[in-house]
């Protein structure tokens, strides 16, 4: 008696769709031009007067020992203040303008606070 093998049905399985997001990236060098690992670095929502509200939320990261960070952001033009901390360095801060799924990148080179 033969027997019949029929292939079972492929099991639906719909992969999640890829989420879409802007990114706001970079890094944070000493003064010598070397990497700054730990540098606490927040990306803050800049909202015009005037303009919609935001869905974008104030956003912390620490750079890797590479000093580089990255944030995924809401993927429509917005504004943000891009803050970097350090011990032992001045904080600064620079604006950014993203435009949807587009991609900032930022770099910071941080100044001893002995020399001020």
């Amino acid at each position: 008696m033969p027997i019949a093998f029929s292939p079972a049905p492929a099991l639906a399985q719909k992969k999640p769709a890829p989420a879409s997001y802007g990114i706001v990236a970079g890094s944070v060098f000493q003064e010598s031009g070397y990497a700054l690992p730990g540098a606490q670095i927040t990306l803050v929502p800049d909202q015009q007067p005037g303009s919609p509200p935001t869905k974008a939320k104030k956003l912390e990261s620490v750079s890797d020992t590479r000093g580089e960070f990255v944030f995924h952001v809401p993927p429509a033009p917005m504004r943000f203040i891009v803050r970097v901390r350090a011990r032992g360095y001045e904080s600064q801060e620079k604006p950014v303008e993203i435009q949807g799924e587009g991609r900032i990148d930022v770099t910071f080179q941080m100044e001893s606070e002995s020399k001020k």
